[in-house]
């Protein structure tokens, strides 16, 4: 059975910020991105499980780089989480207050996630049920932190690839901290809005460099796989997302300056900019960023991997997030009312898939790595739309409400 990937072979949870659009309204085009990335991820989940990304060729190795989703949702988060704090420095726009900040996310992720770990762990892990530190271990998500755990590679059948919504999690806590030392820096500039958004893409400068001097530590004085799992290594998606943030309050702060004009340009060529996350993601594709399906190589295909993930998750984004006012083509292909759809209900999608994939593999009886892809596709992309749009409609809206017992 090949190896997992430890950083990047199973993809991240969709960003789901709807409410973080805040400074200067809501994003509607980003709702296509996510769906696009999440149906992906649900592609390339179920190309491992039939084998049919493990094939040698162009097509299996384009499906085995679908894990590129899990930078695109981590910079999407970096995107719409930090977007206000950056209005903040620059605009003047109040900043969101810590506490009621945190409560939105914990509202948001947690009651979901809490019902899949505890339908997963019923269905496949049932002689675990008795041990509360194994809840309390994936209740927190702390589960990237435990390496000395009873499951086999990223977590409990049904739940590995809520490895990412861990690191995701370790962002939401950091952000606030992060975004008033970043906010602190950058007023020592003085008043000027581009002297400040220059300190905040400096201090972005850094976080991305992080994850390059992270993925060192990983490999020297020895090489620990686990490290791969914990956030510095991702700091760099996240810090691509901040960036189209700090550009975007940029912008509004400044409607002559730079990043209106960087975003004008950006608006005006779309498709140069998605031709170059397309050859940024073939490049992925091939040997240079390591051996499929055994682990990472070498620090060097470590190293190509994060540059070219962050390309991908870059030149997708910037599109779509830096529109004009009034209608765009782009708009009308991202930010439609399908698309806003199975945008809403992505978060759903990412919990159930495992749950999906493994639930039919185990009605029809076929092993790991066999089996069709489309004829597969077709049913567990079924049952995890349907089961998205349950929890979606019956514990994410009704549990959203909670919103309203806190002040932003």
């Amino acid at each position: 059975m090949p190896a997992v990937r430890p950083a990047v072979r199973l993809a991240v949870r969709p960003a789901v910020h709807q409410e973080a659009a805040g400074a200067g309204g809501r994003l509607d085009a980003l709702d296509g991105v996510r769906a696009v990335a999440s149906f992906t991820v649900l592609l390339y989940h179920v190309a491992n499980e039939t084998g049919a990304a493990l094939q040698e060729g162009f097509t299996g190795a384009l499906l085995s780089r679908g894990d590129v989703a899990v930078p695109i949702f981590f910079a999407l988060s970096g995107l719409l989480l930090y977007r206000p704090f950056a209005a903040a420095v620059l605009t003047g726009a109040p900043a969101p207050r810590a506490g009621a900040y945190l409560w939105r996310r914990a509202v948001r992720i947690l009651p979901s996630y809490w019902l899949v770990v505890a339908v997963a762990l019923l269905l496949w892990s049932r002689e675990h049920l008795a041990d509360v530190w194994n809840w309390i271990v994936l209740l927190t998500l702390n589960q990237n932190y435990a390496v000395e755990s009873w499951w086999h590679g990223l977590g409990p059948k049904g739940l590995a690839q809520m490895w990412s919504l861990s690191v995701e999690a370790a962002f939401y806590l950091a952000l606030p901290l992060l975004a008033a030392g970043m906010a602190a820096f950058a007023r020592r500039g003085g008043a000027d809005a581009d002297r400040r958004a220059r300190r905040l893409l400096a201090c972005l400068g850094a976080l991305a460099a992080a994850s390059f001097a992270w993925t060192l530590l990983v490999y020297y004085p020895e090489y620990r796989p686990h490290l791969n799992l914990w956030p510095p290594r991702s700091a760099v998606f996240f810090a691509a997302g901040m960036a189209l943030a700090v550009v975007m309050a940029w912008a509004r702060a400044r409607p002559d300056g730079p990043a209106a004009r960087f975003g004008r340009g950006v608006a005006a060529s779309p498709g140069s900019w998605w031709l170059v996350a397309a050859l940024a993601y073939a490049v992925a594709a091939s040997p240079v960023t390591g051996t499929r399906f055994l682990g990472i190589d070498g620090v060097w295909s470590g190293l190509f991997e994060l540059l070219l993930y962050t390309v991908v998750a870059f030149c997708l984004l910037a599109p779509a997030a830096l529109l004009p006012d009034g209608g765009s083509p782009v708009r009308s292909l991202l930010g439609n009312r399908f698309t806003g759809f199975l945008g809403r209900i992505s978060y759903g999608v990412f919990l159930w898939q495992f749950v999906a994939i493994y639930a039919w593999y185990g009605f029809t009886g076929q092993q790991p790595f066999t089996g069709d892809l489309l004829a597969n596709l077709v049913p567990v992309t079924a049952l995890t739309v349907g089961l998205a749009t349950l929890t979606y409609l019956l514990v994410e809206r009704p549990f959203q409400r909670l919103n309203a017992l806190v002040k932003r």
